[in-house]
């Protein structure tokens, strides 16, 4: 194994400000906040997020609702030291929430391309950003394309249009860069891609892509094995988290991936395996994802 790659939406991964400290936010060159003068929002549930990326010990694992890079460093430092990550990566974008896409790795991070700024129709294509960004693995690179598509809040219907607009993106520069090599090579697109694979899913152009693989598909035992995401007002366990690895990556390795559910809220009942002793029924717990990953031999 050369490689251990995951994906994981954090829920929330937010910092806010120690109003109640009293801080000097003067400083000599002007006005400016002490940088040590916040807190990770919810300690307890993040502390939970924690211990599920620490299970899962990823050598790079692909973060989604990250606030920013301070956060992430923060987060980092404070509660995954045992795990020695190293290179950290996040580029604001656009979203309301301010949540956006993020890497962790033990490895460089380079060849870093952000799409933050396309537009389609007067607005942000990629609201969470499609970040694109090279891992150097011991002088050989693995390809990330780190996406968090918009999600099935107002309705899956409602909001099918945009991520079709997002995936079609997606594959275009996957074809853009990996078609003339037959798509031969160490490329993953993975994220929260909020979506099912079904017949009306908004993901099909990378779902069907003839690159691309979804491995979790190889998880025995169909919608109930591969779920990925609980969500409790409709009883739903869906897939929503991907990994699709390129089709000679997906060639030379033909293990499973693993679905990590011990941060999962005891609410989601389908599952009926270990769980941290911290998770409650709904809080404590570790996101109301699951982390996905997959042990990987380069090519």
């Amino acid at each position: 194994m050369d490689i251990r790659v995951a994906t994981f939406n954090v829920e929330n991964l937010f910092a806010r400000y120690r109003f109640r400290k009293r801080r000097k936010t003067v400083e000599a060159n002007g006005f400016g906040i002490n940088n040590l003068a916040f807190d990770i929002y919810d300690e307890a549930l993040k502390r939970v997020t924690a211990k599920a990326i620490r299970e899962v010990k990823a050598d790079v694992i692909c973060l989604q609702e990250v606030e920013n890079l301070a956060v992430l460093e923060r987060f980092s430092s404070t509660y995954l030291p045992s795990l020695k990550y190293k290179y950290r990566l996040l580029i604001d974008s656009h979203d309301p929430r301010f949540i956006d896409v993020a890497v962790l790795s033990k490895y460089p991070l380079g060849n870093i391309n952000t799409h933050r700024d396309e537009r389609i129709r007067n607005a942000w294509l990629f609201s969470r950003d499609c970040l694109e960004v090279d891992v150097d693995v011991n002088g050989t690179i693995l390809s990330l394309y780190v996406n968090h598509f918009k999600s099935m809040m107002g309705g899956r219907v409602k909001t099918h249009a945009r991520r079709v607009e997002q995936t079609t993106r997606v594959a275009a520069l996957v074809d853009q860069r990996w078609q003339g090599k037959n798509y031969e090579g160490n490329f993953i697109v993975l994220g929260d891609f909020n979506d099912y694979d079904d017949p009306n899913t908004g993901l099909k152009p990378l779902l069907t892509h003839p690159g691309l693989e979804n491995v979790v598909k190889r998880i025995p035992g169909g919608d109930d094995a591969q779920w990925t995401h609980y969500y409790a007002k409709g009883n739903e366990y869906k897939q929503l988290d991907y990994l699709l690895l390129s089709k000679s990556l997906a060639a030379a390795n033909g293990v499973q991936p693993v679905i990590m559910r011990m941060g999962m809220p005891r609410r989601a009942q389908k599952y009926t395996g270990p769980r941290f002793p911290e998770v409650g029924n709904n809080d404590p717990k570790a996101s109301d994802h699951a982390p996905v990953y997959m042990d990987l031999d380069l090519v």
